[in-house]
């Protein structure tokens, strides 16, 4: 925050040396304002850097509560032998496993019907009492026609306006006596049979040309029988989720396998590694003869104290720390990953390793809140820190803003007393052009010259 300057215009020979003496004032008056300003400047790039390590801190708690959520899955990933006939979808077992599906005789699909052709969808009754019944999947719904709703049009509005899980609509073939016709389908998949009756207390009269109940999807999971309206199939096989996509022959069979992926694991230690020397080189950026604004913040120093956690982690499994997995940590103190030594690592090596990193709350996994203390963006040291930066910031705006007015206050009176003072010196030193121009005058009528 500044102040618009004040140019001092005046009339004595004085004027020049009067703007100096103002602007000098105000220059020194500003003093204490412009030192105010560079303290927010520094206030500004200290939040700034701050942030920047919340975000990089938070980073590396999220890779490593990935890595705990590992530690309970194992990583577990489904795979099917033959994704044309089952697929594979969420999986959230914890333990290898292997099934067998066979004989699927059916894969689930909705019902439908069609009815009898009509010759318009809006004049031509289609109950001669006005009553329709509808069954659909084992519940009657008796329909109504009032004036003007007897007729395919209105059969189909009835029918929406049920909320029986069926929708109708009216088709045309566009030829012929009778081109119009009425569609129903099952909103969902399974068998459930429909059926159209005009008429039921009378002629019950069939108005269904066509119909298709639908059917269930029919399989075996290691022998047992199963029967499900949907194809999607999320109750069957405990914490797996697969799809039935069609039938299978005769004898034959699709294997669903559940096991440890290592691909998961390797990506997941990558990440691990990368978020660490992020944080290393926030941290390491404060420290030193070239380190920034945060040089000996409390931050800087509980970042690195949380990173040595990191490092020094011991488990009490079959893999103790992180080296085995193939992380490691070089003199500069930046973390690797050796995917040659992941590689090599027996079956039973990643099963440790997943004892390992324990869960999000346990083992490896927990060390996530060493960082969340950091970088939580509510509770953590950096939030507590970037508050008392805002706070540090909105007193001395204000502090600015009352030394501002004061100075305004300074510059406009300075200026009027140096206005004055001009005045009365160009009124002196006019009164002075006035007597020397006199004297000048009565020199030459006294002695018919000039002197000088």
């Amino acid at each position: 925050m500044g102040i618009s300057p004040l140019t001092f215009t005046g009339v004595s020979t004085y004027s020049a040396d009067f703007q100096k003496i103002l602007q000098r004032t105000v220059a020194i008056a500003s003093q204490p304002i412009s030192f105010l300003q560079r303290e927010q400047t520094q206030i500004f790039q200290q939040k700034t850097l701050a942030t920047g390590l919340q975000s990089v801190v938070g980073g590396l708690a999220s890779a490593i509560s990935s890595l705990g959520e590992l530690g309970t899955s194992k990583a577990l990933g489904g795979t099917s032998s033959n994704t044309a006939k089952v697929s594979v979808g969420s999986v959230t077992a914890t333990s290898p496993a292997s099934y067998t599906i066979s004989e699927i005789t059916s894969v689930a699909r909705a019902a439908s019907a069609t009815s009898s052709g009509f010759p318009d969808g809006g004049t031509t009754a289609v109950s001669a009492t006005g009553t329709v019944r509808l069954s659909f999947n084992g519940t009657d719904h008796t329909l109504v026609l009032g004036v003007g709703e007897n007729n395919l049009t209105g059969l189909r509005d009835k029918i929406n306006g049920l909320g029986a899980g069926v929708t109708a609509s009216i088709l045309t073939t566009g030829t012929g006596a009778n081109p119009y016709y009425l569609s129903i389908t099952s909103n969902t998949s399974g068998l459930k049979p429909i059926a159209l009756v005009a008429d039921p207390s009378g002629a019950a009269t069939n108005l269904l040309a066509t119909t298709d109940n639908g059917s269930n999807a029919e399989f075996k999971v290691n022998g047992v029988a199963v029967s499900k309206s949907s194809n999607l199939i999320n109750d069957v096989v405990s914490g797996v989720t697969f799809t039935i996509v069609s039938t299978t022959a005769a004898l034959e069979t699709v294997s669903l396998s559940l096991s440890s992926n290592r691909s998961t694991l390797s990506s997941r230690l990558q990440t691990f590694v990368a978020a660490y020397n992020d944080v290393l080189a926030n941290a390491d950026a404060q420290i030193g003869e070239a380190a920034g604004l945060l040089t000996g913040d409390t931050l800087v120093r509980e970042t690195k104290e949380a990173l040595r956690t990191l490092t020094g982690y011991k488990g009490t499994g079959g893999v103790k720390s992180l080296a085995e997995l193939g992380v490691g940590f070089g003199s500069d103190g930046k973390a690797t990953f050796d995917a040659t030594a992941f590689a090599a690592l027996s079956d039973s090596s990643i099963q440790n390793s997943f004892t390992f990193l324990g869960s999000t709350s346990t083992g490896f996994g927990a060390l996530k809140s060493r960082l969340t203390q950091l970088s939580d963006p509510v509770t953590g040291l950096i939030a507590v820190q970037n508050t008392k930066y805002d706070e540090t910031d909105k007193r001395i705006a204000k502090r600015v803003e009352d030394l501002t007015a004061r100075l305004s206050a300074l510059q406009r009176s300075s200026a009027e007393r140096l206005q004055t003072m001009d005045a009365l010196l160009g009124s002196l030193q006019s009164q002075q052009t006035i007597i020397e121009a006199s004297y000048k005058s009565l020199q030459l009528a006294l002695f018919g010259r000039n002197n000088g």
